[in-house]
């Protein structure tokens, strides 16, 4: 039976893959696209454990709204957060060098992490604005607490620096030089107040969200993996890169 689930689960990733790759919302997301095409680029970071096809429904919906889209891939429980900014200069480079419009970037969880990594190293010459999507921008309690457990071991070096402490991957970033919105996820499931005191959407707290020097701010409900799904989070990201601001309700 595991067999069979593993081969379904292997198909079901692969078709994904596929339509992604031929949906016409989102071609040009492997390649650096045609030159002549004058629209905005978001390059979208996942996630740590996942691959650029888990951004599939964000993406799809930024394209509907005009965007051209560029999903950056990293192997994120090989390497450390050095290598894994490194792994995706190249692709950042490939895609964005020579294009006229602006460059914006959405970083989900791990992936603004590496967005705001990258940004403090290198410098983008038509950078837009910056979204920020479940990230753990003060580090996540969840790791200080489960750091030292053989299972916790298996998610690999970067995982590893995603806690609290002094020398924690977000606690070495300096603040952003650039319009950035962070959207955090507000979960009512279940009590873990042990581990992540205060709202949280199961992995990062609401407050490890909110990062010195942000443009804006907006809570959605939602889980932290359902975040990559959510309508309200990509109705927030398109709101954001467009006005610079989060569209926040009248009532």
């Amino acid at each position: 039976m595991s067999k069979a689930i593993k081969v379904l689960a292997f198909i079901q990733i692969a078709l994904v893959s596929m339509w992604i790759t031929t949906d016409p919302a989102l071609a040009g997301n492997w390649r650096s696209g045609i030159s002549h095409d004058n629209r905005d680029t978001i390059v979208v970071l996942h996630g740590l454990g996942r691959t650029r096809a888990a951004m599939w429904s964000l993406a799809r919906k930024l394209a509907n709204a005009g965007y051209r889209i560029k999903l950056v891939g990293y192997r994120s429980m090989r390497h450390n957060p050095q290598q894994i900014v490194e792994s995706v200069r190249s692709k950042i480079t490939a895609c964005c060098a020579e294009r006229s419009g602006k460059i914006h970037f959405v970083g989900y969880s791990l992936g603004g992490l590496i967005v705001r990594a990258y940004l403090a190293r290198y410098m983008v010459p038509n950078l837009g604005r910056v979204v920020l999507v479940g990230t753990p921008n003060n580090g996540t309690p969840f790791v200080d607490h489960y750091r030292d457990e053989w299972w916790f071991k298996m998610l690999g070096p970067t995982a590893r620096f995603l806690g609290t402490n002094k020398g924690s991957l977000p606690r070495s970033l300096p603040r952003p030089h650039y319009p950035v919105g962070v959207i955090a996820g507000k979960s009512e499931r279940g009590s873990n107040e042990d581990v992540l005191p205060g709202d949280d959407d199961g992995l990062v707290t609401v407050a490890s969200t909110k990062l010195k020097g942000m443009t804006d701010f907006v809570i959605v409900q939602s889980g932290h993996s359902a975040m990559r799904y959510n309508a309200d989070v990509a109705k927030q990201v398109v709101s954001f890169l467009k006005s610079g601001q989060f569209h926040k309700d009248s009532h």
